[in-house]
C-alpha cells in the first residue's frame, strides 16, 4: 500500500477526473460498488453463496465501468503496482475519495474542482 495513499490519490483526482463521461459512469459505478461490498459482506455474514457471487459480480462491473470511463480521460491514472497496490487504491477511492469529491457537504462542493476543503491555520 502507498504511503499516505488519501493525499496522494486527492493531489491530482480532478485531473484524472475532468471528463463528464467518466463522472456520470462513476456516479453510477461507484454507488453499484458500495452496495456490492455491502452485499458480500452481508453474504459471508449469512453464507448466501449465491449472494455473495451477485455481489461480485456487480463489483466487478463497477470495476469494468470505472476501466472504460477512464479512457475517456487525457491524463489516465498511475499504473498499478501490484494486486494489494490495486485493491488499496479501488477501495480508498470509492469509499472515502470519490464520495469526497463528488457528493455535496458543507466544506465539498459538487465535483469540487480537487481542492481539498479548507483548513484552519
Amino acid at each position: 500500500m502507498r504511503d499516505r495513499l488519501l493525499a496522494w490519490q486527492w493531489s491530482d483526482y480532478t485531473a484524472k477526473h475532468r471528463d463528464r463521461g467518466n463522472l456520470l459512469l462513476h456516479a453510477i459505478a461507484v454507488p453499484l460498488f458500495l452496495l456490492g461490498t455491502l452485499a458480500l459482506v452481508g453474504a459471508l455474514v449469512t453464507r448466501e453463496g449465491v449472494a455473495a457471487v451477485f455481489a461480485v459480480a456487480g463489483m466487478g462491473v463497477s470495476v469494468l465501468l470505472q476501466g472504460r470511463g477512464h479512457r475517456r480521460e487525457r491524463e489516465t491514472p498511475a499504473p498499478f503496482a501490484g494486486a494489494a497496490d490495486f485493491v488499496s487504491r479501488f477501495f480508498v477511492e470509492q469509499w472515502v475519495t470519490f464520495p469526497r469529491f463528488g457528493c455535496p457537504s458543507p466544506t465539498i462542493t459538487p465535483c469540487s474542482r480537487g481542492r481539498p476543503p479548507r483548513t484552519s491555520p
